[in-house]
């Protein structure tokens, strides 16, 4: 008897097989395998088919609100997703940090509890320290088109640097200026060592250094802020507007130095493992949707930057402009910090290429004003 057959035809999921003998000239032969490899193909199809049809389902956690511009703009994106992964992709958004504070983000997307964050850089340092020279270096910037120059030249060895660690940036953005709200009047930085001033729950490098610096700082998540703030464990938070006008800061410190301290900027990231996962023909016009969302955030962000600060004088904030004499004076006390920051919170690599770069542009017409 002759075993030789031809090559078996591959099997489609879902469409049926008209059975075959394994051994051309005899029907009857090995009735028994040839129903095995029938009922294993079969199995096999329906796993096949049930991986197609399981979306991947993306967690992304933020600390952003619900039912704001960055919230509604993540919700586009999704809906964007979703289309161009024909259902394959779900993204479901955790706003108001009901995943915790950003290193707690950063721990769940590690075990897989989330796939993706929305982070600023303080988030993004958990991952990656570099992130923190496009945020941490105090009055370092001069305007946002120089915070916008800093980060085109740094954010694509940033995104390997991230990528290595298995993270994908999907965009990057910012909120604008952070300043300081206070329960008393704030002027200079003398002012402000007499105050109890926020800091970031788990970044012991920035409480030390404050500290160093004669100030006092005191750690607390930003869930915390608010309610910490009317009862006094702290009187003074550096925010960007728009988060200060959403949770009501404003109320228990109706003062802001209209001094712009430092960027708050950010990036939204996925895990790969996750990204991997997700159909190749889809991730092309997902990373479109996400550039998109990016853009529209960056935009209405810095717009709602100045609308917030004009909603809360509207309802009693008082702001206190800054003199060239007082900018001098917050430029000098943030200057002398630098040395300890430059190898602690921001990697000397990073603080090095910062500094020369923001140089270079001063000094090259045309460049980042």
């Amino acid at each position: 008897m002759n075993l030789r057959t031809k090559p078996p035809e591959p099997v489609r999921c879902g469409e049926a097989s008209a059975p075959h003998s394994i051994a051309r000239g005899s029907r009857s032969a090995f009735p028994w395998a040839s129903l095995s490899l029938a009922l294993c193909l079969s199995f096999a199809c329906t796993l096949s088919s049930l991986a197609a049809d399981a979306p991947v389902r993306v967690r992304l956690g933020t600390l952003v609100p619900k039912g704001s511009s960055y919230f509604n703009h993540l919700q586009a994106m999704g809906e964007q997703w979703r289309q161009a992964a024909g259902g394959a992709v779900t993204l479901t958004i955790y706003p108001d940090g009901t995943m915790g504070g950003e290193a707690d983000m950063v721990r769940r997307m590690r075990v897989g509890q989330l796939q993706a964050g929305m982070l600023t850089a303080v988030g993004l340092s958990e991952i990656e320290p570099g992130v923190a020279g496009l945020q941490n270096l105090p009055m370092a910037f001069r305007s946002l088109e120089e915070v916008d120059y800093i980060g085109e030249k740094l954010q694509p060895m940033l995104e390997q640097r991230l990528r290595d660690k298995g993270f994908i940036v999907l965009f990057w953005g910012d909120a604008g200026w952070v300043y300081f709200f206070s329960k008393e009047r704030l002027v200079v930085p003398d002012d402000l060592k007499k105050m109890k001033l926020f800091s970031w729950a788990g970044n012991t490098d920035q409480v030390e250094i404050a500290k160093a610096s004669g100030f006092n700082p005191v750690p607390l998540e930003t869930l915390d802020i608010l309610p910490n703030l009317q009862t006094g464990l702290i009187n003074a938070v550096p925010m960007p507007p728009f988060a200060a006008l959403a949770s009501q800061v404003d109320g228990p410190a109706p003062h802001m130095l209209d001094l712009n301290w430092a960027p708050l900027v950010g990036a939204t990231v996925i895990s790969k493992k996750t990204w991997d996962a997700i159909p190749a023909a889809a991730r092309e016009q997902m990373t479109k949707a996400a550039h998109e969302a990016g853009r529209k955030i960056k935009a209405d962000s810095r717009r709602e930057s100045v609308e917030s600060v004009e909603a809360m004088q509207k309802r009693g904030l008082k702001v206190q402009k800054v003199t060239p004499e007082i900018e001098a004076k917050w430029r000098e006390a943030a200057e002398a910090v630098y040395p300890k920051i430059r190898g602690k919170l921001v990697p000397a690599d990073i603080f090095d290429e910062v500094i020369k770069l923001l140089k270079e542009s001063r000094a090259t017409p045309g460049q980042a004003r």
